[in-house]
């Protein structure tokens, strides 16, 4: 199986560009791993918000196949802790899906197409993190994940 997370807009920080890369190459030891940046839609101010959800959506939905598992990452999506979150990435390599592909909005959320073709929705917190930090969030935890599924110290229980 391959993980693939899709996000919309490049990360302006260095600091936390570097994070982003090194959670990306630890988490390659485990599973194969992609991330997708779609770049930001420009002259969004001639746009309403579902104007622009619906221009990200497409592009989102063009990054999918037909045969991918897609969970949005959403504030109103499943909450997890560590362990419960790796359970869920063992059942999707059990159900021998190719592609996991976990996608983060733009800054209104997702196109109601994008809702449609989704498997599943994952909320991180309910707090509000800026959609840069959510990157390495996610890649964070999908690599406490597989830590976790390999009995590997790095989460402690």
């Amino acid at each position: 199986m391959t993980i693939k997370l899709i996000a919309i807009g490049k990360t302006d920080s260095k600091q936390l560009q570097a994070l982003i890369d090194e959670y990306k190459k630890r988490l390659g030891f485990y599973i194969k791993f992609k991330l997708e940046i779609i770049p930001d839609i420009k002259n969004t101010k001639n746009l309403s918000e579902a104007q622009q959800k619906q221009k990200e959506g497409e592009l989102i939905l063009s990054k999918i196949s037909t045969t991918d598992a897609l969970i949005l990452l959403d504030e109103n999506g499943k909450q997890f802790d560590s362990v419960g979150f790796s359970n869920y990435l063992q059942k999707h390599m059990n159900s021998g899906i190719k592609q996991l592909v976990f996608v983060i909005g733009g800054p209104y959320g997702f196109s109601e197409d994008v809702y449609a073709k989704a498997k599943g929705k994952v909320s991180l917190s309910k707090m509000t993190f800026s959609h840069q930090m959510v990157r390495l969030f996610i890649i964070e935890q999908l690599y406490r994940g597989f830590t976790i599924l390999k009995n590997e110290p790095y989460h402690h229980r």
